[in-house]
């Protein structure tokens, strides 16, 4: 008899986790990869190492019995969640499944995510959301927004602890995106998922506007206009296996370090490329892209919103080993100059690795802020003031390599020595100054040259002269401001060592509550 018993009570346990796993059924499911979109455990499987995850809460289901939900219970209330690893390290997991309901979220699959984020903060993993969801549980009315409020919460007192990644695999919309616009990368696939507050609906009937979902808020839109994501992919499995790289360089959270991953290529190596990679000609452009490929471990340089503001630069790379935060100009678009955009997205990639203790590693070729109403009126003042912000507070290794320009308050922005930089390197092609040869010539002689018989020639001599004079290295190497000037071809090695020397820094800034950055 009790064989019996437990022989029966074995089947409704295997038939109730067989209904789990069935999400809204095989109908729903074939709508799903009709769309060219997965299921929520299909994306799981493809995110984690193989046989890896490990399901939580499958049998909750909606308590609300209002508005026909009495009649349409599902098991896992349309979120999975759980742990699993990846490269053999703990992440925490939510996948919200389109199938059931929308993937709309109501009370119990609200709790099912918080209960997973208070695990990843008490056990020190990243958390990785999967959304995929048509947004609030109507029928559930304030509970749903109080379910959106409770993950709010969780995503701000889990920044700067645990790394947090947001994939959105479908539809965001409403309060939905703010969940997702609170972690530290969103990324997204193109033609299948987009975000925006509201609906392309409501923009026709309130600013009488024709747009499509992808027009309003698709991954190009996103990645390249309005900067709220990270990564844009073209299918799911390249979107999870760029997720599974970023997580390559990162700490699980904020009291480790990040792994350290030997890769055979040389501490030691020079790049003669590098010697001439700077133009003669001080107005021409340059990659500097090249440049970080040919410093950086075997070439491989994650960029991080490569579409985005890309007059800078930012993503991840290794330097023996090691890894570290790269924040470069880029000469070859706006010749380098920060903008509104530049500036915020630097500030803010600046402000994750030290809060996951990364060391910071800047290329700088900036010939100013870029001038213009526009800029002015759109806050470049306060846009700069958020880099100069986040360089100054940071507290992990910060090495600086001056390339070319480094002109006015730019300079100071892009961590100089002033702003607690432990290293500063320059090339010989480095150029410290207020402004360039030509504008301040204009403003310190500009008398002599309108009396000059000849005012262009004058103005020529005088350029050459102040271009000998201040367009080197040296005068800020006099005054300690730059640390030493090394042939490019050094570079690699120079800031490996430098890397080692500044394993064990330790910097902290005023006891306070929190700073007030400029926002």
């Amino acid at each position: 008899m009790q064989i019996e018993i437990l022989e029966d009570r074995l089947e409704q346990l295997r038939q109730l986790r067989a209904e789990a796993q069935a999400g809204g059924g095989p109908e729903r499911i074939a709508q799903q990869h009709a769309k060219g979109k997965l299921t929520a455990r299909e994306r799981l499987e493809l995110l984690l190492d193989k046989g890896s995850f490990r399901e939580l809460d499958p049998f909750v289901t909606t308590r609300v019995t209002d508005f026909g939900l009495a009649e349409r219970r599902y098991l896992g209330d349309g979120v999975v969640t759980g742990w699993g690893t990846i490269d053999g390290r703990l992440v925490y997991v939510y996948a919200q499944d389109f199938t059931v309901l929308g993937g709309s979220l109501g009370e119990g699959h609200a709790r099912k995510i918080v209960k997973i984020m208070d695990m990843a903060m008490k056990n020190g993993a990243p958390l990785i959301g999967l959304n995929d969801s048509g947004g609030a549980r109507i029928q559930e009315g304030v509970l749903s927004l109080g379910g959106y409020a409770d993950i709010f919460l969780r995503n701000v007192m889990l920044s700067g602890v645990v790394p947090q990644i947001s994939a959105i695999l479908g539809p965001c919309a409403g309060g939905a995106v703010y969940s997702p616009a609170l972690t530290d990368f969103i990324f997204m696939v193109r033609r299948t998922s987009y975000m925006y507050i509201t609906g392309p609906d409501v923009v026709r009937a309130v600013m009488h506007e024709e747009v499509t979902h992808e027009q309003l808020g698709g991954a190009d839109v996103h990645t390249t206009i309005s900067g709220v994501a990270h990564f844009a992919a073209d299918t799911e499995a390249d979107l999870f296996y760029m997720i599974r790289k970023l997580l390559s360089y990162l700490p699980s959270n904020n009291m480790e370090d990040p792994p350290y991953v030997p890769n055979g290529d040389d501490p030691l190596r020079m790049e003669e490329r590098l010697n001439t990679i700077v133009p003669d000609d001080p107005t021409r452009p340059y990659d500097i892209k090249e440049a970080i490929r040919l410093i950086v471990d075997n070439g491989d340089f994650f960029e991080v919103q490569p579409d985005y503001a890309p007059n800078i630069v930012i993503g991840f790379a290794r330097l023996g080993g090691h890894s570290v935060g790269i924040v470069a100009n880029q000469p070859a678009v706006l010749a380098g100059a920060l903008d509104i955009k530049a500036s915020e997205k630097a500030a803010r990639f600046v402000r994750f690795c030290d809060a996951f203790n990364i060391p910071i590693i800047t290329f700088e070729d900036v010939p100013g802020f870029l001038p213009g109403v526009a800029q002015e009126h759109g806050g470049i003042i306060k846009a700069g003031a958020k880099l100069l912000y986040a360089y100054a507070e940071a507290t992990v290794p910060k090495i600086t390599v001056i390339t070319r320009k480094a002109y006015g308050g730019a300079y100071c922005v892009m961590n100089s020595r002033h702003l607690r930089a432990d290293l500063v390197l320059a090339w010989p092609t480095a150029e410290l100054a207020v402004m360039g040869p030509e504008g301040a010539v204009n403003i310190i002689f500009r008398r002599e040259i309108a009396e000059a018989p000849d005012p262009e020639a004058r103005r020529a001599e005088l350029v050459a002269e102040y271009r000998a004079r201040f367009a080197n290295p040296y005068v800020a190497a006099s005054y300690g401001f730059v640390d030493d000037v090394i042939e490019p071809k050094e570079t690699r090695p120079r800031l490996i060592n430098a890397l080692e020397m500044l394993q064990n820094k330790r910097d902290q800034n005023p006891p306070k509550k929190h700073g007030n950055i400029p926002l």
